[in-house]
């Protein structure tokens, strides 16, 4: 039977509705996503393995780094820029710079030397707490705005114009900002809730205004969204600006970065592939995200959505049984979707059973005819007893010592 028949999806009736348009990704794990104390930097190899896992998932643009760090980040970055070219790669490239001409002359030179066209992000704190802090004035920024886009722009490179801490500027610096940046030929601007302050109404409140600065304009210019984990709105964030109408969404994996990170953008891919907001293959999304954890150190939480190892993993009796209930059915489908708001076979995955102080009897059986085991009454009630008195879920050792 269609799982649609089966289903009452109330998320539909409430609006949510594909927005129409293509949605573009910027994954910002190799960058952004490395500013977190905790996690270890990745060597150059690990680096590139998990670029081309991000192609694999269809992400449109990766960022590569910061070159104006200094002389190891520029030479990952170009590696990194080179395999894009070598192995042709279906994924664009931006760096990081801060609105300064010296951030933004290695880009220059690594694009030239590497054929990659390579955008620039340049930012700059956008909000008067911020300002205060830097004694900052405004003139100051408009003129540091206008000297690095116009940089940018002259040297033949993409610009994106990032301010920071958006969700927290006002109005009025906003318009003189985002204004002087398209005017020195920004084509990309993006809006930044840099410290996880925004909450869903407050995005759309702020896209909507960004909007209507970029149809005063009058130029074709594109509009990014960048949110982080402070408040755990990250995702519902991100997909709020999508309704809102921005173009490109970035995220990191795992939703590494600093503090409480960034927007997890195994998650976004997840919820947005669900809602039908994009069409992605998303088999390869485990090992995207176990190659982040493993090369930077970061564990995977086992509740983790979609990629924890106990994201498709039951031991509950009921919740076991309606799933075998359906395996016997013969719809894997079914099985996977039952107990199960993400199904499993999306990211080719399927459920597991296992057998611990919560389990039922159909538990066990199911556990051993998995496993070619005869489920024979004797067996069955030996290691059902067993793992009721268990305060675990009983490991694979365990039953076939038991047998």
């Amino acid at each position: 039977m269609d799982n649609e028949a089966l289903i009452y999806d109330w998320n539909c009736g409430g609006g949510d509705r594909p927005p129409g348009r293509a949605i573009e990704l910027d994954d910002e794990t190799l960058r952004d996503g490395l500013q977190s104390p905790s996690v270890t930097h990745p060597p150059i190899e690990r680096k590139i393995e998990i670029l081309r896992l991000m192609a694999a998932l269809g992400v449109n643009t990766a960022d590569l780094g910061l070159p104006g760090a200094g002389p190891h980040v520029v030479a990952d970055v170009t590696a990194l820029a080179q395999e894009i070219v070598r192995s042709n790669l279906p994924i664009t490239a931006n760096c990081a710079a801060r609105t300064v001409r010296a951030d933004i002359e290695p880009i220059a030179r690594i694009s030239q030397k590497t054929g990659l066209p390579i955008e620039v992000g340049a930012f700059i704190g956008s909000s008067p707490i911020r300002q205060y802090a830097e004694d900052w004035s405004l003139e100051m920024m408009l003129r540091a705005t206008d000297e690095a886009v116009s940089f940018g722009v002259n040297e033949g490179l993409p610009v994106m114009y990032v301010t920071e801490d958006t969700t927290r500027a006002r109005p009025e610096t906003l318009r003189a900002l985002y204004t002087t940046a398209i005017r020195c030929g920004a084509r990309r601007i993006c809006v930044c809730d840099t410290v996880g302050h925004a909450t869903p109404s407050g995005v759309h409140a702020l896209i909507d205004f960004v909007k209507g600065l970029v149809r005063e304009a009058g130029e074709p210019v594109k509009i990014d969204w960048h949110g982080h984990m402070d408040r755990g709105l990250g995702v519902i964030n991100t997909i709020t600006a999508i309704d809102a109408g921005v173009d490109r969404v970035h995220a990191t994996a795992l939703g590494i970065g600093e503090r409480c990170g960034n927007t997890p953008m195994d998650q976004l891919l997840v919820n947005l592939q669900l809602m039908g907001y994009i069409e992605r293959d998303l088999t390869r999304l485990g090992e995207y995200c176990r190659a982040v954890s493993e090369s930077c150190r970061v564990p995977i939480a086992c509740n983790y959505p979609a990629v924890g190892r106990d994201a498709f993993r039951t031991a509950t009796g009921v919740h076991a049984a309606a799933v075998i209930k359906a395996y016997d059915k013969q719809d894997v489908k079914l099985a996977n979707t039952v107990y199960s708001g993400v199904p499993s076979h999306l990211l080719g995955l399927e459920q597991v059973i296992e057998v611990g102080p919560v389990s039922g009897r159909s538990n066990v059986i199911y556990w051993l005819t998995r496993r070619g085991i005869e489920p024979t009454g004797e067996r069955v009630d030996r290691i059902f007893q067993h793992a009721k008195e268990s305060s675990s879920v009983l490991s694979e050792e365990e039953i076939l010592r038991l047998i």
